[in-house]
Order: C-alpha cells, then structure tokens, then sequence
C-alpha cells in the first residue's frame, strides 16, 4: 500500500507528501550513497531493538548527517500539514539508514526517551517519523509495517513522501530482497502528548482552512478558531 489511510481520532498514522521533491531526495540518496559515514545500525538500537536490527546507517556525529537532516528539518518546518498534524515542539536530529541483501528490523517498539548527542536535550518520541528517498520501484520488500489496535498497515511511499504515526506503535521493516532501501528516520516530541487530542485538533484545523476556502459565515469561523486555540492551550504542554 502506498498511500495512508487518512488519519481520524483513532489513528494517528498520516502520508505527509512532497517533504522533499522527487530530484532532492535523489541528490539526498547519491550523496549518501558516496558516504564512508556508514556504520552498523545496531550503533543506535536499545537493549529490545538490537537484537532484531539488521541495517546499516550513517553515524550520528557525521557531518553528512548534520547537513542533511539540516535539510530534512527545514523542508518540514515549512509543510502545513507536518505542523497541523505533529504540533512539533522539539525534532530529534534526522537519522539515515539503508536495507539490501535481506537486512531488515524486526517487530519493535520506539524508546520512550532520546537522547540528543552533544546538547544533553531530552526528546520525548511521541511521533516517529520516517522520510523516504528511495523509489518504490527500485526495491522489493523493505515496507514499512504499522501494528496498532485497528489493524495492520504496509506502507511504501515515493521518494520525498513521510509517514508520521504514534511512536508507541509495534512496527518492523519488511526484509528488502532486491534493491536497497535508503531512509531519514527520526522522533517529534509533540505540544500534545495525547494522539487522540492531537488528532482532534487537525480534525478541526482541517474544518477550519475548508470553511475558509469557501468563505463561511465569518461569526462561526472566529468561534472555531477561538475552540482550537483554547483547546491547544488547555492540552499543551510547553
């Protein structure tokens, strides 16, 4: 499945398109693929992810990865739909890894806490976030798998495309049998905690740019605006 299920109250797994364009990620994938920065994933896995890890990615303290997830960042912070859907307070720094040959991660679930290298700041992993820089096509295997209580996703986006889901989700990456599977993987410690909150609020910023677009009674409009506002600032946590 490339494509999303659309996000409601009860799942907070959401397609962000177009974080990079087709031709950005593919500068972004040549660059690392020229990288000598490559070291065992294993590297950045805790005590329940190393075991079932089986990758390759960029060392944290690279320069590549530094500029790169630089990049990464400001492409995000200027997507409307990432900020609806995340209310980012604080990013961890953009990670890279790549699968080939059978590598694959097994069935885990994200740290609750990272650790930013250098800066001792804390990031709550409320989000997972995974940008892809790899065409579909030019792999097979390697999906992305979601658990959570309303079922299974596989997720096999185009290059540039992001998934953002619940960093509490069980997931695994599918063994990639042909190919090579390059990726940006990172964490969003959210302004609200709570995915259902979280999602109701983009339920209702969405309602709110539609009513927009058709210029909607305009009393209604300020009284939706007004509910949004004083709901972010009820659940906020900055």
């Amino acid at each position: 499945m490339h494509v999303a299920r659309p996000l409601d109250p009860k799942n907070m797994i959401l397609s962000i398109p177009s974080v990079l364009s087709p031709e950005d990620a593919a500068v972004m994938r040549q660059r690392l693929d020229a990288s000598d920065a490559w070291v065992d994933g294993r590297a950045t896995a805790g005590y329940q992810g190393a075991p079932v890890k089986r990758n390759q990615q960029i060392a944290q303290e690279a320069p590549i990865a530094f500029e790169l997830g630089d990049i990464i960042i400001g492409a995000l912070e200027r997507h409307p739909l990432f900020i609806s859907s995340v209310l980012p307070n604080r990013v961890y720094p953009p990670l890279f890894n790549r699968y080939e040959g059978g590598m694959h991660f097994g069935s885990h679930v994200d740290g609750a806490i990272r650790l930013v290298p250098g800066h001792g700041t804390r990031v709550r992993t409320d989000v997972s976030i995974t940008l892809f820089l790899t065409p579909p096509e030019d792999y097979d295997g390697g999906e992305l798998v979601i658990e959570d209580t309303y079922g299974v996703q596989e997720v096999k986006l185009p290059a540039g495309h992001a998934i953002v889901y619940p960093a509490t989700s069980l997931h695994e990456v599918r063994p990639v049998r042909r190919g090579m599977r390059v990726s940006s993987f990172f964490w969003a410690q959210s302004l609200v905690r709570d995915d259902t909150r979280r999602s109701l609020l983009f339920d209702m910023d969405n309602a709110i740019q539609r009513l927009n677009a058709q210029n909607a009674d305009d009393a209604a409009r300020r009284t939706l605006v007004g509910c949004y506002h004083n709901l972010l600032r009820l659940w906020s946590e900055t």
